[in-house]
């Protein structure tokens, strides 16, 4: 990182950084050509690990990418905001950032697609307490990712 002055380090924060973004933007090699897709998600820290969850339809460009390459690229963002300086050149922006690498895999373990669509519902809702119907949980697609490196950086 260029900007170590911005680097954050501590988990605890990089942690509310992630749970204060709406949006992750996954990145796919789809042949040598990069595709991005933004998607809501849920995350998770388990034995040291950390897991990103989403939801998607099971056919599509997305999934047929990740059939081939599950190796994936990641960011998330939050907390911008344009400082305004007396000359163009001295305008700068306040925010949050993480951005990190990692590999996508398919969840069929019925148990495990109900925890990743609570720990999705738990970021957007801060409730923990959904049901969900059991056809519904059969045919949605559930991705989990498990984050090989993660960096984060803030300028506030």
């Amino acid at each position: 990182m260029r900007r170590k002055d911005r680097e954050v380090t501590d988990c605890k924060r990089i942690k509310e950084i992630i749970m204060s973004c709406d949006c992750l933007r996954l990145g796919l090699n789809d042949n040598g050509k990069v595709y991005i897709v933004p998607l809501s998600f849920g995350y998770e820290e388990t034995d040291g690990k950390k897991i990103f969850y989403f939801h998607c339809a099971g056919e599509g460009r997305k999934t047929d990418i990740i059939k081939s390459d599950n190796a994936v690229g990641f960011e998330l963002d939050c907390d911008y905001a344009v400082k305004e300086a007396p000359s163009a050149c001295g305008y700068t922006a306040r925010y949050s950032s993480v951005i990190g690498t990692g590999k996508v895999y398919f969840v069929d373990d019925t148990s495990e697609k109900v925890y990743a669509l609570l720990s999705i519902m738990r970021h957007y809702t801060s409730q923990s307490d959904w049901k969900f119907d059991k056809k519904s949980v059969e045919k949605v697609t559930v991705l989990r990712l498990e984050v090989d490196e993660l960096s984060c950086k803030a300028h506030e």
